[in-house]
């Protein structure tokens, strides 16, 4: 049994990318997305580390649910490059691995929260909505084991550098491609029609530009990229 979805399909982050080798696991955590109210076209799978970097490179992610037991490496590598690429990525890890080194070297990289893989639908779906609220999960197994080293890793541990913010006013090309056709008028669906991808790919692509140019609408970010010759 899974939660009641959101009414407001607005409030999902999308697209998600779901990095994990395991085929019943991705089923599983197919229907825990559906419950939670997400389109499947919302959702893309990687079984593989080459996967999951190859989707990432070329589209933008709003959530990554991130397994560390993968075919070609682990998945801390994974966490480390999509924190660098957008320091504001949701990831939450789901993984039946528990020890010290990659509980400690997931969180370290970058990853939301932490949840096995043993836990129940419910549980993980309650995770998955945690991180869409701004939480961060811990799985209560590893919030113990964290607890249990928090008195030998304080001296050894120093301190992390502050996320990279996304630079700002510098565009992808895929990006002001975008903008261009925001400029002339066109809707979200329409631009997804036009450049063969899916309408939440071209609305997380349209969110990164109202970061990129510190403004919060359409009508702003046409004119700001025009005060800064981003536009003619």
């Amino acid at each position: 049994m899974t939660p009641p979805a959101p009414s407001d399909e607005n409030l999902l982050p999308a697209p998600v990318l779901v990095v994990e080798d395991d085929p019943l696991m991705r089923q599983r955590l197919a229907l825990v997305l559906d419950g939670l109210g997400y389109a499947r076209e919302a959702i893309t799978f990687s079984q593989s580390l080459g996967e999951a970097r190859a989707y990432a490179s070329n589209n933008p992610l709003a959530m990554a649910l991130v397994d560390l037991g993968l075919p070609d490496g682990n998945g801390i590598e994974l966490i480390e490059e999509l924190r660098a690429q957008d320091p504001s990525l949701l990831i939450l890890v789901i993984s039946a691995w528990s020890t010290e080194e990659s509980i400690l070297g997931a969180l370290r990289a970058g990853a939301t929260g932490y949840v096995l893989k043993e836990r129940d639908d419910l549980e993980v779906s309650l995770s998955i909505r945690s991180v869409l609220r701004g939480g961060a999960p811990i799985d209560p197994f590893i919030a113990r084991r964290i607890l249990a080293l928090l008195p030998v890793a304080a001296d050894h541990i120093e301190p992390e550098e502050p996320p990279r913010p996304v630079e700002a006013g510098v565009l992808s090309a895929r990006e002001s491609e975008i903008l261009e056709l925001v400029s002339q008028g066109l809707t979200n669906r329409e631009i997804a029609e036009q450049l063969v991808i899916s309408r939440y790919t071209a609305e997380c692509h349209i969110k990164r530009i109202y970061r990129k140019l510190a403004v919060s609408s359409r009508t702003r970010a046409v004119n700001e990229a025009r005060q800064r010759g981003l536009l003619p």
